[in-house]
């Protein structure tokens, strides 16, 4: 059952609070990183051990997503909606209130659980509240959350951590969960799907396992040197057996866990593809950029979150005029030229020193931001535009897992990436750095630079580290844009979307 159309005022504060659910879920992903140096002290733990305050969140959210269509149609949307805004931010001070490694861990599972469900929620609502020709604008508004979110963490996490205490990153949560709570509790009404299968046990299970052990090994794997780790062997393993169990259960079962119908419909199923690449881009970019501004370039913390803010800003610049573009320009077209200004970005990117304005630094955020609100919305759109509405909410899910996924597999790939080619690019330097090169010889004449003196060993050294760290970040740069130009091809696999008040159209939101 799928609620009739509210009243336009009704609808606005529907759609306020499910954005700031959005963005209260999004913004937890990347919130508590920068304070773990803190964490680790007050609970006395090693560094190791305060990762899993960062994995243990991350595979409950892998985990919990799936099941949230299921979970929606058997118990109503609207009553487990609300069990998971208030369970996200009760947990969430429970987080803060922590006084042990093990609490800490427990606590931030039960809140990547509890808020797993809140963003394929939040669009499924959006779509099934406005009608088909603002389905744009729905999804320009659920896309800025998205997209802010974990922009802002970094930047709200550690102008918390530095003026107030890392505790302050999780009870922040609690004034915009209790005003969603309410904003929800009196104006979203109920729908259920009352005629939907039993639970796959064992597709849940399967995919469970293949999610979590893949998560746990992208998120262990740069500490624990990769393969040559049995930990890691033995999770990556785990991982494609569940995939393949998941796959064979869910072509032969007469009721599997995800929705067949979901897989023989060509936009969707495409969409899945460039949400992944989308996934890679989005935070694997902050995760590499974050750390260039602050070790190469110097900026603190929370000066280096300023400096990435026009990111966002572009974004909310597109997302002013991108709702109204959908229902007239061929989503492809957006695509095309979103995916081209992420590579454009990109290129510029690898220009970047240690020594790059911050300007210009600024000015390629900004052109990011409009590529990816280019591409959220009529992906967002064209994903969902000939699905059948019962389908919303477990097509959401998927759309988020995979989204993670790729976001997941990103950061662990550049991270890899960026250690392996410093140290290749360092050992390349160092074979340079011989009294037989001329460039050497004349740089050593100066005292600084001095080969037969500790004081010119330990600076040329460092020289080349910084070198070498910076052509890393370059590869990594190189890489996303390659990821960016490569996804253009591809968007021939979309099919053109009737426009809004067609019969297809219709059908899809009956």
């Amino acid at each position: 059952m799928i609620e009739s159309l509210p009243s336009p005022g009704r609808r606005r504060a529907i759609t306020f609070c499910v954005v700031l659910a959005t963005i209260m879920q999004t913004i937890d992903t990347t919130i508590a990183n920068i304070s773990l140096p803190y964490m680790q002290g007050t609970l006395s733990a090693t560094l190791d051990q305060i990762n899993w305050v960062v994995t243990s969140y991350i595979i409950a959210v892998a985990i919990m997503i799936p099941p949230t269509g299921w979970l929606a149609g058997r118990f109503g949307r609207r009553r487990l909606f609300l069990i998971s805004v208030a369970g996200f931010t009760a947990v969430s001070m429970l987080c803060g209130l922590a006084t042990s490694l093990e609490q800490m861990v427990v606590f931030r599972a039960l809140q990547g659980a509890l808020g797993a469900p809140l963003i394929p929620l939040s669009q499924s609502v959006l779509l099934d509240i406005y009608p088909r020709q603002k389905h744009g604008y729905a999804m320009a508004v659920w896309g800025l959350g998205t997209m802010i979110g974990p922009i802002m963490g970094p930047t709200v996490g550690a102008y918390l951590t530095e003026y107030y205490h890392w505790r302050w990153v999780f009870y922040i949560n609690l004034p915009f969960g209790v005003l969603t709570f309410i904003g929800l509790s009196a104006a979203l009404n109920e729908t259920w799907n009352r005629n939907q299968a039993g639970f796959d046990w064992f597709g849940f299970g399967t995919l469970s396992l293949a999610v979590g052990m893949l998560q746990l090994m992208l998120d262990r794997g740069e500490h624990q040197d990769w393969f040559a780790s049995t930990e890691i062997i033995v999770e990556c393993a785990l991982a494609g057996l569940g995939f393949y169990l998941f796959v064979v259960h869910s072509l032969t079962t007469p009721h599997p866990f995800l929705d067949r119908a979901l897989f023989l419909d060509r936009n969707y199923v495409a969409s899945l593809l460039f949400t992944f690449a989308v996934g890679i881009i989005l935070l694997a970019t902050i995760a590499v950029l974050t750390p260039f501004l602050q070790l190469l370039v110097g900026l603190p913390i929370v000066t280096a979150g300023l400096v990435l803010g026009p990111r966002g800003i572009g974004t909310v610049v597109t997302m002013m005029f991108i709702s109204r573009l959908v229902n007239a320009v061929d989503a492809r077209l957006l695509l095309m030229i979103g995916f081209g200004l992420l590579a454009l970005s990109l290129w510029q990117m690898t220009g970047f020193t240690a020594d790059v304005d911050i300007g210009t630094v600024m000015f390629a955020s900004f052109v990011q931001g409009l590529g990816l609100g280019l591409i959220w919305v009529p992906l967002s759109t064209t994903a969902f535009a000939t699905l059948p509405a019962p389908l919303r909410t477990q097509a959401a899910s998927l759309v988020s897992l995979v989204r993670n996924l790729g976001s997941s597999i990103g950061i662990s790939v550049v991270i890899f990436l960026l250690g392996y080619n410093t140290r290749v690019a360092r050992s390349t330097l160092a074979e340079q750095v011989t009294i037989f090169n001329d460039n050497i010889r004349d740089l050593t004449a100066t005292p600084l630079w001095n080969l037969s003196t500790r004081l010119g060993h330990a600076a040329i050294e460092q020289e080349m580290v910084r070198q070498a760290t910076t052509i890393a970040y370059i590869v990594d740069f190189k890489l996303m844009m390659v990821v960016a130009l490569v996804t253009i091809p591809m968007l021939l696999l979309l099919k053109p979307v009737p426009r809004a008040g067609t019969q297809g159209q219709r059908l899809a939101t009956e």
